[in-house]
């Protein structure tokens, strides 16, 4: 099977590629550097013709309101048009869990206007919505500084390992289209402050990490559950005992 991954070279979309690859797919991997950008619309026609599979797992490169909402909204119309034209039978997105629950984020409103998108596009779909990966809390720590601590939203998280995700989203895209969305999430749920503060110890980061309710993720001031599991979910293996274990050691 022809499976084009769009973000193919990236965290996720190179695991995703490999594991295609090792399951016997035809994976396809698409990106700027291989010559298909979604923003220009180049080399997006040809990568889709005889593509039985689309996965989406891009990411803007400004988190910053109008141009995220340009790119997830641009990039995913450019992908539709060239799917439907081409016949591919399922379009896969990677999205985030809660990005309907958050509307002060600018960047969950342009995951949010994504996924409308695609449900209105015309291509069988299934929209995987993950958590945060475990690979990007030194990120969350480091967008968190105020002064000389870190000071986190008292909400939970429930983060998910970047490898469970790419093998969950390989699963999915051989599998039957939804026409919905999935939650994944990892086993282990707490406040950020719980995730966050382990990780950047082991950095070597003495900083204080506190929480506080006022604290903001994304532009937004958040509800203890807003960015986790609220019904049914698929749960990933990896925890986060197990994630941090297998970390390389900090040079």
């Amino acid at each position: 099977m022809r499976i084009v991954v769009v973000g193919g070279t990236g965290l996720i979309g190179s695991a995703l590629v490999r594991l295609l690859g090792e399951a016997g797919h035809e994976a396809v991997p698409a990106s700027p550097s291989t010559g298909v950008d979604t923003l220009t619309g180049a080399g997006v026609a040809d990568v889709s013709a005889g593509a039985a599979v689309v996965v989406d797992v891009t990411n803007s490169p400004s988190f910053e309101d109008g141009p995220v909402l340009d790119f997830f909204t641009r990039s995913t119309r450019t992908l539709l048009a060239a799917e439907r034209e081409a016949g591919v039978g399922h379009h896969v997105a990677l999205s985030i869990v809660g990005t309907d629950r958050v509307p002060a984020s600018g960047y969950l409103r342009a995951k949010c206007a994504q996924e409308e998108l695609i449900r209105a596009g015309g291509v069988p779909f299934t929209i995987v919505r993950a958590t945060q990966f475990f690979e990007f809390l030194p990120m969350i720590g480091a967008g968190a500084v105020v002064g000389d601590a870190v000071v986190l939203p008292t909400a939970d998280l429930q983060p998910v390992a970047a490898a469970d995700v790419s093998a969950v989203l390989a699963e999915v895209a051989v599998g039957v289209p939804m026409n919905g969305h999935l939650d994944l999430a990892g086993p282990d749920r707490r406040p950020f402050a719980g995730f966050v503060g382990p990780v950047l110890a082991a950095q070597g980061d003495a900083r204080a990490v506190t929480s506080s309710a006022d604290a903001t993720y994304f532009g937004a001031v958040l509800e203890r559950d807003s960015l986790v599991p609220t019904g049914r979910a698929r749960i990933a293996p990896t925890g986060f005992a197990e994630w941090e274990a297998g970390r390389p050691a900090r040079v």
